[in-house]
């Protein structure tokens, strides 16, 4: 048990995805802060850890052969599945959400103001996520891909202009770190987006919308943060 307290919360997640609820359950984020231990964030959250490692060894132990092993794929696979799969999300459904918010703030904005913070927090965040995604779609993806064909072929990799693997890899992180902290943000002003008692079908719908957005999200960036990077961080390093 004593090696499982200083275990970090992005290494459960990868060797089991199904852990990943059991920590949203306790509002604690395993995908920007997956650097964390169990002992951190429980010391942080005000959570027994024993009760902790119990939850999270009930999920583990319950058989389910529809667990997906992200962590057994090859690379190039891991980032097309991302791009095409979470970035396809990111921009098919903000569109939509984006139209429900302004309607919402046009019908419900004068007796819940927040509603106009949280527009302009998601629009910004969309911006942001969609310059995010092409930069790792047009720069780091490739790389990555790469960098497995290289490996497969015996062949060197040529130097790419922005150097190390690990520079684009950290300006996506630290870029991974403002989309979480922006999120907790709309979670907090949507009462961990709770529709109000005079809410419409239209606020409950977009809120459930964007609670299944940043679900989505964290997801992502578990997959980039917790797998994609650190592995092809160490490939690049077999190449030295």
């Amino acid at each position: 048990m004593e090696n499982l307290r200083d275990k970090t919360v992005g290494a459960f997640v990868t060797e089991d995805f199904r852990t990943a609820a059991v920590f949203s359950k306790y509002k604690i984020d395993f995908c920007c802060k997956g650097h964390k231990t169990i002992n951190e964030v429980c010391l942080k959250q005000g959570i027994e850890t024993r009760v902790l490692l119990k939850k999270i060894n009930e999920v583990v132990l319950a058989e389910d052969t529809n667990v997906i092993d992200f962590n057994s794929w090859p690379l190039d696979l891991l980032a097309d599945y991302i791009e095409k799969t979470h970035h396809r999300y990111v921009l098919d459904k903000s569109v939509i959400i984006i139209q429900f918010l302004n309607k919402l703030c046009n019908v419900h904005g004068g007796r819940h103001p927040e509603l106009f913070t949280i527009n302009e927090l998601f629009n910004a965040g969309v911006v942001e996520l969609s310059q995010h995604m092409k930069k790792e779609e047009i720069i780091l993806f490739p790389f990555i891909k790469n960098m497995v064909k290289a490996k497969e072929r015996d062949e060197a990799v040529p130097q790419p202009a922005f150097g190390s693997v690990e520079n684009p890899i950290a300006m996506m992180t630290h870029e991974h770190e403002i989309e979480g902290e922006r999120f907790r943000e709309i979670s907090n002003l949507t009462n961990n987006y709770t529709a109000p008692s005079d809410g419409c079908t239209t606020y409950k719908v977009t809120f459930a919308m964007l609670k299944e957005f940043e679900e989505n999200l964290h997801t992502h960036i578990h997959l980039e943060n917790n797998i994609l990077f650190p592995k092809a961080i160490a490939l690049e390093k077999e190449f030295s």
